[in-house]
């Protein structure tokens, strides 16, 4: 699948599958997502760019329970919005990233409890313009618990 990011320089696919692109202070060490010209540490302004981890464990989640305002571009309306899971995805060695957490609403509390294994994946998301579908980064359970 031929990805189109939401944003350009925000995530890519590699052989392994879909990275955030990070940005580590060269001074500092710190690790910023998504990558910011000047670190929010030290103030420092050599940015090196970094393929983050794919993946992380869940810190905290929450649901989106109403349409988002601008300048969110979804193409839900009012009428037709049905919510979506947000979270806080920690990435050992590199830094905690809030996400949407691909896992349906009514089931967020068993695939994404605190500490699941997620990794990261890209999503459509809407299209463009010329019919193009964009493509948002999210997270995924790694193994999906079987149900009863």
């Amino acid at each position: 699948m031929a990805l189109n990011p939401i944003a350009e320089n925000l995530f890519r696919e590699e052989d392994d599958g879909v990275h955030l692109v990070g940005g580590r202070c060269i001074a500092c060490d710190a690790v910023t997502f998504p990558t910011r010209e000047t670190c929010g540490a030290c103030q420092g302004t050599a940015i090196r760019e970094e393929l983050l981890p794919r993946r992380g464990t869940v810190w905290t989640w929450t649901t989106q329970s109403f349409l988002p305002k601008a300048p969110y571009i979804g193409p839900e309306t009012d009428e037709d919005f049905t919510g979506f899971v947000v979270g806080y995805i920690d990435l050992p060695g590199a830094c905690m990233v809030q996400a949407r957490l691909d896992v349906p609403v009514d089931r967020a509390a068993e695939l994404a409890a605190i500490g699941t294994e997620m990794e990261s994946v890209a999503v459509p998301f809407t299209t463009d313009e010329s019919g193009n579908t964009v493509h948002v980064y999210a997270f995924r359970p790694v193994s999906v618990p079987a149900t009863a």
